[in-house]
């Protein structure tokens, strides 16, 4: 009988199998070109397919919608318009803002660049009364 306990025994039939996956994945060699044309063939394929499915998502989408509307109509609801909504332009819709949100420009205006601040942190400003008090030393307490 084995004195290895045998969880152990698991733990290191596992370590030993992942160091072997990793070194038959290590002598791996380089895709030969067939291959990548292959790879790159099917990663178009997949796109279409992709995009094929975001159509027919919205046109049945818009089905729904046109169905929705028409038994509205029928049963007396009250409906709005439909929000336009422009396709998504991406990562880079948010960086070619031109200016500050908010701000003119992005220049703060006279009246902000004259306003004191006012601040608990500084000790520009009194404290919010919603601070919790310190005790005092004769509150009672042990000593």
């Amino acid at each position: 009988m084995s004195t290895i306990p045998h969880h152990l025994m698991r733990y290191g039939a596992a370590v030993l199998g992942a160091i072997a996956c990793s070194a038959a994945v290590a002598a791996l060699p380089p895709p030969t070109p067939e291959q990548q044309k292959a790879a790159a063939a099917k990663k178009e394929q997949a796109a279409a397919e992709a995009e094929k499915q975001k159509q027919e998502l919205a046109a049945s989408m818009e089905k729904v919608t046109e169905h929705w509307r028409s038994q509205a109509k029928a049963n007396g609801w009250e409906t709005r318009p439909p929000v336009p909504v422009s396709a998504p332009q991406g990562i880079q819709a948010s960086t070619s803002q031109s200016s500050a949100s908010g701000q003119p420009e992005g220049r703060l205006g006279s009246a902000a660049q004259q306003a004191p601040i006012r601040s608990e942190k500084l000790g520009t400003a009194p404290p919010s009364e919603d601070v919790k008090k310190k005790p005092s030393d004769d509150s009672g307490g042990k000593k």
